[in-house]
Parts: structure tokens; sequence; C-alpha cells
């Protein structure tokens, strides 16, 4: 067997492969005979067929299928052995070949075209200047924090009196008695029409409130269904008054700030004042602001090396065919008209790949999942909750780490967190404070 490579240009490369007897024949003879020993043919019993039988219905079929598992095996252990970077995977040439006849060759020569990866020696250095967008902190921002907080870790106590984000609990009752609901619960801030809301407003423990409750909530079935205990289908037959006897009125009131609120949110002892308070509040903003601020640079960074790798030659003509040939749902139409973004892609994914070799990034265990804990932390303080405790965090770590999809997912922003590290490094930063307001506007470009 014989392989030879002939460069094109620097992009592009054929490579043909010829095979001999002596490399398929050996091949050819033990599949018939493990076809003879397995196979039944009338007249025969199992194993006994003759070989010249044999060579005769399946000889043709078993030379072309080993030759050309033969050839594919060859020209991809080629490749690997010659370390070749190429793209997509190797075609039937597009030049004219000599027509194969299996029936009286004894060697054969298969031609393939290639496509090789560029060189893809772009990088940044100090001459390149990027800027840094930090996210600044607003007193609105800080403030609006203190509030979740407040309205999260607050809590239920009985009143006397009815305001508009109570939950009351009382008899209702149909005036015809049809339907009678025992503990009916329902919160005036909810209900659609304002005289219907009005009736609530006030009420006491005990007051009897006269009320339509299909006026209240709009005729939306599902949030009758749901007050009135009946089916969907039911609710219509229901539009008259109905009393509600008043039985207990639950008031939620928002925390205080002070140092039981903030043991609640934070290590206790950590903070001890409400100034102390809000440093921490915008230490955490910023630290979950930061992300976005990197994702800012990335992007930039990613715009300044495509704009240097703009004139690296690519073969085109070739992933255009792969691209066709790869996948029964393209079209070289389709093709043609998602080439610029497929390049693109490919472009910077060289470029990546490129930099993450030369700068030794790796991706270990420890780096998964110490990604994942942040992640964790990260929904955990959407929600105002930012004491969490290192056994929760481990608990949902665990149970994330059981989605493949999410591993590599996560994988994946770890080599992006790394890169933009280095990336950092390696340019003239320049750091510019902007507003939320501003940062969004410059994402929407």
């Amino acid at each position: 067997m014989n392989i030879t490579l002939k460069n094109i240009d620097p992009v592009n490369a054929t490579l043909t492969v010829t095979v001999g007897k002596d490399d398929y024949q050996p091949k050819v003879e033990k599949a018939l005979n493990d076809l003879r020993k397995n196979i039944v043919i009338d007249g025969f019993r199992k194993g006994n067929a003759p070989k010249s039988r044999i060579q005769a219905l399946y000889g043709k079929a078993v030379l072309v299928d080993e030759i050309n598992t033969l050839v594919s095996n060859s020209l991809y252990d080629y490749i690997k052995e010659s370390q070749l970077d190429v793209l997509g995977e190797p075609l039937p040439s597009k030049e004219p070949q000599d027509p194969l006849d299996f029936d009286n060759q004894n060697d054969y020569e298969f031609t393939f075209d290639l496509a090789l990866a560029p060189e893809m020696d772009v990088k940044l250095t100090k001459s390149d200047k990027l800027t840094y967008y930090e996210i600044q902190v607003s007193d609105d921002m800080i403030e609006k924090q203190i509030n979740n907080f407040k309205a999260n870790y607050g809590s239920y106590e009985t009143v006397e009196t009815v305001e508009a984000k109570d939950m009351v609990k009382g008899l209702l009752t149909e005036s015809d008695g049809n339907i009678k609901v025992e503990d009916a619960l329902l919160m005036p801030s909810v209900i659609k029409d304002e005289a219907e809301k009005a009736k609530f407003i006030g009420a006491k423990i005990d007051d009897i409130i006269i009320f339509n409750p299909y006026k209240a909530y709009d005729g939306h079935e599902v949030e009758l269904a749901t007050f009135l205990k009946i089916k969907k289908d039911e609710v219509a037959a229901h539009q008259g008054d109905f009393t509600f006897t008043i039985v207990e009125i639950t008031h939620y009131k928002e925390a205080e700030l002070g140092i039981e609120l903030y043991d609640e949110i934070y290590e206790p002892g950590t903070v001890t004042s409400e100034e102390a308070f809000k440093t921490k509040i915008k230490e955490n903003l910023t630290r979950q602001l930061q992300p976005e601020s990197d994702y800012q640079f990335f992007l930039d960074a990613k715009a300044a090396l495509e704009e240097k790798a703009k004139d690296i030659q690519f073969p085109d003509e070739f992933l255009k065919r792969w691209l066709v040939a790869a996948d029964d749902m393209h079209t070289p139409e389709s093709v043609e008209e998602d080439y610029p973004n497929i390049l693109a892609g490919l472009k910077f994914q060289l470029i990546k790949d490129k930099l993450l070799k030369d700068n030794d990034i790796q991706v270990e265990t420890e780096d998964v999942n110490a990604k994942a804990a942040a992640v964790v932390r990260s929904q955990f303080a959407q929600y105002g909750i930012s004491n969490v405790s290192d056994l929760l965090v481990e608990n949902q770590v665990r149970e994330i780490l059981k989605n493949q999809d999410y591993i590599q997912n996560l994988v994946n922003h770890v080599i992006e967190d790394k890169l933009i590290d280095v990336l950092k490094q390696q340019v003239n930063l320049e750091s510019k404070e902007i507003t939320v307001e501003d940062f969004q506007k410059l994402l929407k470009k």
C-alpha cells in the first residue's frame, strides 16, 4: 500500500491511496471463509457450501467492502500519524478518476481532496488597547436590594383589619346555598374589579362581605374554579353574589433593618451596622455584575482577534462541498447563504484552540466543581439568599453534576473564564466606569 500527500496550496491537498492484491486479499479470504461458516445455501448444509459457490455469489461484494474499509482506515491512520490538522472529512476528489474494474484489476488507486486548517497565529498584545467596563452599583440598586431583603425575610402576623396585601380566610357561601367553601382564601390585591376589591379593604374579623366573585376575578375560569372549588366548565353557572364571613386576617410584615436581619442574610457577626450592610450589598452586587463586564470584554477581544484574522485563507470551496455532503438537510444554496456565519464560527474556534494551546489552558475537575458551586450560590443570591450553607451548596452541586450536558456547559464556561483572564493580561486594558443603563445600551449594539 502506498499513500501520497500532494499540497495544492496552503489549505488544500490531495491524498492518493494505492492498494495492491497483497494488501486486501488476506482480508477478502478471511471474510469469505467467515461467510461460508455461517451462511445457508440451498442444497448444502450450513458451512459446507463450496468455496467456489461462495466466491461466485459474494466475492465481488466482499472485495469492494474490504477495499473500502482498508482505504478508509488507512486514510485516517495516515492523517493521525502525520498529525495533519484537517477541516471536515476527506472527500473523493472532484477531479475525474479512472473507473475501477473489480473484475479484472488487482491494484486500485483512490484520490481524496483534503482541507488543511490554516495557521492561526493570531494573538493580542500590549499594543492592542481594549476597554474593560466596570459596571457601577448605584444607590438605587442598593436600596432595591435592601427592600427585597426586607420583603423576603419578613414574617406573618394576625391582624384585625384588612389591607390590600393581606391574606383573608373565611366562610364562602353562594346566595342560594349551592356552594359553600370553608377556609376560603383571598387577597384583595389580586382582585381585578376595583369595586369588589374595595368591599374588603378595612373589613374586620366576623364581618360579612357580600360580593360577586365572577366580577371580582373578571370571569377568569381557572382562578374562579380554584376559589370556588368547582370545575372550570361549571364556573359560568355561578355568576351571582356570595357572602364571605371573615374568620382570620394574616398580614405580612416586612423585616426591619437590624442585627437580626443582618445575621439572617450573612454570616452572623460579620455585619453590625446599616452602613456595613450597604457596603456588603454593594460588594455582592459588584461581584454579580463582573461576569457581565467579562462578557463584554470577551466580545471586544473576539472582534479584535477576528479583525487580525480577516485575511487568512480558508479552503472555502472544499468546505462548502463537505457541508453539503455531511448533512442531507444542507443544499448548495442553503450552504452558500449560511457560509459567512459558518466560516466566522469556524475561524474563531481555530483562534480559540490556538490560544488555549499556546497558553496551556486546561480544565481540571476542581475547576468544574468550583464553577458549579459559584452557579448555585449565584442562583440563591438572585432570590436574596446570601448566607447559604456549604452543605446545601455541595448537595446542589452533586445533583447538577449528574447531567452530562450541564457538565459540558460548565466546562465551556470554565474555558471561557480562563481565556478571559489570559487575554486581560495580554492586552493594554483600559478600565472605564459605566452605569447599568449605559451598559445595557452597549450590549444592545
